[in-house]
C-alpha cells in the first residue's frame, strides 16, 4: 500500500484544482486551509516552482468520530490534497491515504473510520 491517492488528468492546473475543490464539497469536505507552494518559495527564498498548491481537507463528521475514538488522531487530520502541474495539460491531483496513515493508531475503530475516508478520497479524484 502506498501513503498516497494519485491520478494524472488531461486538465489545465486551474480546471483540475477547480475540479477537486467542488468533488471535494460535494462529499462533505470543507477547504479549511490552500498553500500555493510555488508562490510562497517565490516570495520568501526567490526560487521558482512548478505551479503546487496543498489543500487542508476536513471532513467534519469523520473528524468527529475520530476525535471521539482518540483524542490525539487530530495529528492525523485534516487530509492533505495536493494538485500539482505536470505540463500546460497535464495535472497531478493526489490525496495523502489516511488508510496508510491511521494503521499506526493500531485502534480498529480508527482505521475503519480511515477506511470509509479514503474510499471517499478514493471515489473524488476518480471523478477529476
Amino acid at each position: 500500500m502506498t501513503f498516497y491517492i494519485a491520478k494524472t488528468v488531461s486538465l489545465s492546473f486551474d480546471r483540475a484544482l477547480e475540479k477537486i475543490v467542488g468533488e471535494l464539497k460535494k462529499e462533505g469536505f470543507s477547504i479549511t486551509a490552500e498553500v500555493d507552494v510555488a508562490k510562497t518559495l517565490k516570495e520568501d527564498f526567490e526560487v521558482s516552482f512548478r505551479r503546487y498548491r496543498t489543500l487542508s481537507a476536513f471532513h467534519p463528521l469523520l473528524a468527529h468520530r475520530a476525535l471521539e475514538t482518540e483524542d490525539k488522531a487530530g495529528l492525523l487530520l485534516p487530509c492533505n490534497v495536493i494538485v500539482q502541474e505536470v505540463s500546460a495539460s497535464a495535472t497531478e491531483v493526489m490525496a495523502a491515504d489516511p488508510r496508510a496513515m491511521f494503521t499506526a493508531t493500531g485502534s480498529p475503530t480508527l482505521e475503519e473510520l480511515a477506511k470509509q475516508l479514503g474510499n471517499k478520497l478514493e471515489s473524488i479524484i476518480g471523478h477529476v
